[in-house]
């Protein structure tokens, strides 16, 4: 219990930023990167607008006989994994293969590559059904193809909690670094762009049918009406912080001090509007992490984009955060991107550590007038400030609820 997990390594793919400088940036402008759905005709759906990763080339990161083998999340975890790796100035060949693990997160799995095979078995017949269908759709497909390729042979998992996914793969990361292992990668990304995909997100009627990118996906706004669907999300490399000094590594992101995870089986596809159980995963991380709502610099929100689900947000942290519910800045970028399921929480995780790296607070975009249940500081301008502790929260449809707390380094 005494092995402290550290972030040193960031690699994130995302709709407005391949690479974690590029999409960081974005982010700090407010760019919204939800439009129109173009990889396939999304005109017959309810919902058309995705936060897509447009210009991503597998090629650039992964050899072609991979690229075959696997699917378009996974693709984006490998790169993703490349980055943060390079991010840490961290060669796995040059340590011991039995002490690195990975810990991936997913929701659906591999829905492009699932979404040919399909077409295929209808279109021509069983015969025409390529066999890597059997491991590419797979939910522990990217967890695999990642320890496969850098001979990481630790303990590794995969996650299925599904938004709230993200958190809990960095608490079975500290889990992990304290029972011995000295590196674990682990987030997630998430490749639900297309039409079988999209056809069962709209299932849980909580999508938004608005068609104006500005308008459809609006967290905290009197106006919401749903959220929109997004791909990509972030990979981490989480170590030992005595491990991460001994070997130099060029930065410490931050700490992972307190995690917790609730479950508050209401609905398949929606989380309890009274927010009991997601307010007590928030005050359990706090707890984990011995901190009090006056330690609680700002907040990265689950956002869900729906009247109820924000009202029930809001409760969860007034339970929390008591009278500092009202000033403690919060936020939910992930307005600029859609909600990307596995890789939503991930990607908050990696815009949390960025905005302690650089003293700054990221906006919330499209929200214009707070709805009547919310009287949070939401955050609508990237503004200064000085982050020593921050708490992220996710949601996830089965009743998944999770809160992580990070806080800077102090060796």
């Amino acid at each position: 219990m005494t092995r402290r997990a550290v972030i040193t390594g960031i690699g994130v793919v995302a709709p407005i930023g391949i690479g974690t400088e590029q999409y960081w940036n974005a982010t700090r402008e407010g760019q919204n990167g939800v439009a129109q759905i173009t990889r396939f005709d999304p005109s017959k759906y309810a919902t058309q607008l995705a936060g897509e990763v447009r210009d991503f080339d597998a090629a650039k990161f992964i050899e072609q006989r991979l690229i075959v083998q696997t699917d378009r999340w996974t693709w984006m975890a490998l790169a993703a994994t490349q980055m943060a790796l390079d991010d840490a100035g961290f060669e796995p060949k040059n340590y011991d293969p039995y002490q690195m693990s990975v810990i991936t997160a997913s929701s659906s799995g591999g829905n492009e590559f699932g979404q040919r095979e399909i077409q295929s078995l209808w279109g021509k017949g069983p015969l025409f059904v390529g066999a890597y269908q059997s491991i590419a759709w797979f939910y522990a497909a990217t967890t695999g193809q990642i320890s496969i390729k850098y001979a990481m042979k630790g303990p590794s998992s995969v996650i299925v909690t599904e938004g709230a996914g993200g958190l809990d793969t960095l608490a079975h990361a500290r889990r992990t670094i304290r029972r011995g292992v000295d590196v674990v990668v682990g987030g997630g990304t998430e490749g639900p762009i297309g039409p079988y995909a999209l056809t069962c997100q709209l299932q849980n009627g909580l999508l938004s049918g608005e068609p104006d990118p500005s308008a459809a996906y609006r967290p905290f706004d009197a106006r919401a009406n749903g959220y929109v669907p997004g791909e990509g999300g972030a990979i981490l490399l989480i170590e030992d912080a005595e491990h991460a000094q001994r070997r130099g590594a060029p930065h410490i992101y931050g700490e992972i001090v307190g995690h917790a995870a609730t479950q508050d089986a209401y609905h398949y596809a929606k989380s309890a509007p009274d927010g009991q159980q997601y307010g007590r995963a928030m005050g359990l991380a706090m707890k984990d992490a011995g901190v009090s709502p006056s330690d609680i610099d700002a907040v990265f929100a689950d956002a869900a984009g729906t009247l109820e689900g924000d009202a029930a947000e809001t409760a969860a942290l007034r339970g929390v955060l008591g009278q500092r519910a009202t000033t403690v800045p919060v936020t939910a970028p992930k307005s600029m991107v859609g909600r990307l399921y596995a890789g939503g929480a991930s990607l908050d995780i990696a815009t949390a550590l960025l905005a302690m790296r650089d003293g700054c607070i990221p906006p919330t975009i499209n929200h214009d007038t707070p709805a009547a249940t919310c009287d949070l500081n939401i955050i609508t301008q990237t503004q200064p400030g000085d982050l020593n502790t921050v708490l992220v929260a996710a949601r996830g449809f089965g009743g998944f609820n999770s809160a992580v707390v990070l806080r800077k380094y102090v060796g």
